[in-house]
């Protein structure tokens, strides 16, 4: 397909169920007076309904939903490898873990972005010792060692965390957390999370022709003058800030960096760096469409959107593993 007529599909896509979402909720608002209150203002209650629930809620659907499908699509490229994911590097389960600290701790009570800032806090502990990493020339390698063994230490950390928590209401609001969700967002989150975000996109978007190299082997690569260690270093950093940031504001959100740019390369000329921006706007209408279902899909509760997700994508990743397994085989 062409590259300008998948982009402009997507984003089309995007913006589309965006508006859907905002249009979606127990309100019973109906489409003319939801937009009305959203744009000219009118009945108060409707406008504090459009403006300051749903359309932060529609927001950081796409946002984050860009951050995890850009950031997949990035380490798939960079380690040649179509299993990998935002969370091989530890960056989600090392903000998670910063997030139920102050769970445990009580201070997520203290203020609204006392939660986010804890998540965040805890991602850039792993920011920094893979930084450290990368700018010691590591290999590759040796980038997803560490990250698996940050992530399983934050993960062991965050179930000792659940061990000895206080009472069982705190250890439910955290389970509840890690399950990942948009809902009583505000747009402080957004806020918070789109300058970090922006510069992980910067980051990555610098690296196109890195990741391109990137394809032929870390050797051929070299060879077309790419500077790896600082590759390494910005599409690392651009990741773990995209995805900390993202895990800051809404939680754990599994599979969507997995998915997308499966769905994204057949479509595409298969280059990394070219793969990047339809990611990103198809990993923003994913996650926007999986929102709207768990808002939808049970009239009674409203599900968590990593729950959507993860219903979603681990039939997905095991069909990938079954299909790499007869490629090998």
């Amino acid at each position: 397909m062409n590259r300008r007529l998948l982009i402009a599909s997507l984003a089309i896509a995007a913006l589309v169920l965006m508006l859907v979402s905002m249009l979606t909720g127990p309100a019973g608002l109906g489409p003319v007076q939801s937009i009305r209150a959203l744009v000219a203002g009118g009945d108060e209650a409707a406008m504090l309904i459009m403006r300051e629930i749903r359309l932060p809620r529609a927001l950081l659907a796409a946002l984050v939903g860009f951050s995890l499908g850009v950031s997949g699509a990035a380490l798939q490229g960079f380690l040649r490898n179509p299993l990998a994911e935002p969370g091989i590097i530890g960056v989600s389960a090392s903000a998670a873990l910063g997030a139920v600290l102050m769970f445990y701790t009580g201070i997520a009570g203290a203020s609204l972005l006392a939660l986010p800032a804890g998540a965040l806090a805890g991602a850039a502990v792993c920011v920094f010792a893979l930084i450290a990493i990368a700018s010691a020339r590591a290999s590759t390698i040796t980038l997803i060692l560490a990250g698996v063994a940050l992530s399983s230490l934050a993960a062991a950390l965050t179930s000792l965390v659940l061990n000895l928590s206080p009472n069982p209401f705190a250890a439910y609001e955290i389970i509840f957390w890690l399950l990942g969700s948009l809902k009583d967002r505000t747009m402080d989150h957004v806020w918070l999370a789109l300058p970090l975000m922006a510069l992980g996109w910067a980051a990555l978007w610098s690296s196109c022709r890195a990741l391109d190299a990137l394809s032929l082997g870390e050797e051929g690569a070299a060879g077309l003058g790419v500077n790896l260690a600082r590759a390494r270093l910005f599409i690392i950093g651009g990741v773990a800030l995209s995805v900390g940031a993202a895990t800051a504001v809404t939680g754990a959100i599994g599979f969507i960096g997995l998915i997308v740019p499966h769905l994204i390369r057949p479509l595409t000329d298969r280059l990394p760096g070219n793969l990047l921006l339809p990611s990103g706007l198809g990993g923003a209408a994913l996650l926007t469409a999986a929102d709207i279902v768990a808002r939808s899909a049970i009239v009674e509760r409203e599900l968590n959107v990593g729950v959507v997700t993860a219903l979603i994508g681990a039939p997905f990743f095991l069909w990938l593993v079954v299909r790499s397994r007869r490629e090998v085989f």
